[in-house]
């Protein structure tokens, strides 16, 4: 799994909330990520270049996008919070509480109308991309990040 986002904070974070889960690497920004990979520097391929078969979920959060397959949404500020926090455990079961405070930052409050409707809003867009990621209700409880293809959702932040 691979973990993109400038904040250290949010690095340490993940580091903790993954260990043992799956290899992970975690990295400042995209640049950091072609290095240690060994990608050459220079301008990056056109989407169109990308190979079709790289269905991985790739969140940018500095452009606040969503990638997988060479293509590529707009997020807005809610949709990127409630995927990157989603994505910090990804088989995990989320309850509305906490997605909510996660996601709007306030305590005490759980509207669960608030967080289906952001949901339906973010599944539209994750299908729109093609990728096999799904947000799955788990009735009663929550939410959770699931990949019916495989798990290969590999970036957050």
């Amino acid at each position: 799994m691979i973990a993109v986002t400038p904040s250290a904070t949010e690095r340490i974070r993940l580091a903790e909330r993954l260990d043992g889960v799956a290899p992970l690497l975690l990295v400042a920004d995209l640049d950091e990520l072609r290095r240690l990979i060994g990608v050459p520097p220079g301008p990056a391929p056109a989407p169109s270049a990308r190979p079709p078969t790289d269905d991985a979920l790739l969140i940018d959060s500095a452009r606040s996008t969503a990638r997988s397959r060479g293509r590529e949404i707009g997020l807005t500020r809610l949709e990127h919070d409630l995927l990157a926090c989603l994505t910090t455990e990804p088989i995990r079961v989320w309850s509305y509480a906490e997605l909510h405070r996660s996601v709007w930052r306030d305590e005490g409050r759980e509207r669960r109308a608030d967080v289906q409707s952001l949901v339906k809003r973010l599944r539209r867009k994750l299908h729109e991309l093609g990728t096999g990621v799904a947000i799955d209700a788990v009735r009663g409880v929550g939410f959770r990040l699931t990949d019916h293809q495989q798990p290969r959702v590999s970036g957050s932040g």
